[in-house]
């Protein structure tokens, strides 16, 4: 066998380019993670400061800050249900409702877990509008993490309405991303629910909690790929529940982003669907853990609503969503909702 002397000189000089190379790609990237990591970091001490500033500032009094229902569990019944009509509502919503316990403890759960009170007790404590996720085999689901089945979420639901007679529920559905849609669910939905749901209708916007009765669900399912809900029929189509979901995690750019879409939404009293505004950022891989993130806006929630009356846009403040709903969140909806009523907002 005969070697070319050269050949194998330029192989070895091609091989030790390529290592330097990839080095070089190795170092660079490296250098680049710790650069975004930092800039980062640098931003969110930024944002934190900025909301600190605004609150300092301006304050988070809005009209009907100062309202606390007598019993949270009804405090739509107290408001009045032959007063008080579906489009004057402010609706405290959970984000990710039904992930309560789901996930293993300590492993997985501090990355999917966004609220701990089972769907009852959020219901209970005041919350409604529910966001829950489904898979195939209908299951919560949050990303490939799966969880009680929905009819533990159904039961739930109708044992809060066996206790209660006059508070509506905003209850979403969809199929989780990644997922398939459960087969035949609309028609499982429709079984399970019956009389409560309050059929497909944009006249539903105008009327009151009175004139609604004896339903008391509004169900929107949002399937992937099955069709969706007819108009007229019992349930409502995705459509009719809408928001404007930014993937960050830092507090003031999803607060402005917040703000600026809820302005381009026309008032509540003129459109004929909801629209939703959540008080929540983004987990990400700096901070994976949703509790600790989320405590980055979640304290600002009164602040918002505030900014929104101050800057014009409160009359578009319809569904407000939350991680970990509290009873100061549901207090805050409910003045709001109070407000709207005695004609002072």
């Amino acid at each position: 066998m005969h070697f070319n002397i050269s050949d194998i000189g330029k192989s070895v000089a091609n091989l030790s380019k390529s290592v330097v190379d990839t080095a070089t790609s190795a170092t660079r990237n490296a250098s680049d993670a710790v650069s975004h990591l930092v800039d980062g970091r640098k931003q969110l001490a930024e944002e934190r400061n900025d909301l600190r500033s605004l609150l300092e500032s301006s304050g988070d009094a809005f009209p009907g800050s100062d309202f606390r229902p007598s019993d949270r569990k009804m405090w739509m019944s107290e408001l009045g249900p032959d007063r008080l009509r579906i489009n004057q509502i402010v609706w405290p919503g959970t984000h990710d409702s039904a992930t309560n316990g789901i996930g293993v403890p300590l492993v997985t759960r501090p990355f999917a877990e966004c609220q701990t009170l089972s769907i009852y007790d959020q219901l209970a404590a005041g919350a409604r509008a529910l966001d829950v996720r489904v898979e195939q085999s209908r299951h919560v689901a949050h990303g490939i993490i799966k969880s009680y089945s929905v009819d533990v979420i159904l039961d739930d639901l109708k044992k809060f309405l066996a206790e209660t007679e006059a508070e509506v529920v905003l209850l979403e559905i969809r199929t989780e991303f990644g997922h398939e849609d459960p087969p035949e669910f609309e028609n499982y939905l429709v079984d399970q629910l019956g009389d409560v749901l309050i059929p497909h209708d944009e006249a539903v916007f105008g009327k009151t909690i009175a004139e609604v009765l004896p339903g008391r669900v509004i169900c929107v399912w949002k399937p992937r790929k099955s069709p969706a809900p007819a108009a007229g029929s019992k349930l409502w189509g995705a459509g009719y529940l809408r928001d404007n979901w930014i993937d960050s995690f830092q507090p003031k750019t999803k607060f402005d982003s917040n703000m600026k879409h809820l302005s381009e939404q026309p008032p509540v009293t003129e459109r004929r669907y909801f629209y939703r505004v959540e008080n929540t950022v983004t987990p990400n891989a700096e901070n994976p853990v949703v509790k600790m993130v989320d405590d980055e806006i979640m304290p600002y929630a009164r602040l918002f609503v505030s900014q929104a009356f101050a800057g014009g846009v409160a009359n578009r403040l319809q569904v407000y969503s939350t991680d970990f709903i509290d009873g100061d969140f549901v207090d805050l909806c409910a003045g709001v909702t109070h407000a709207r009523l005695e004609g002072q907002a």
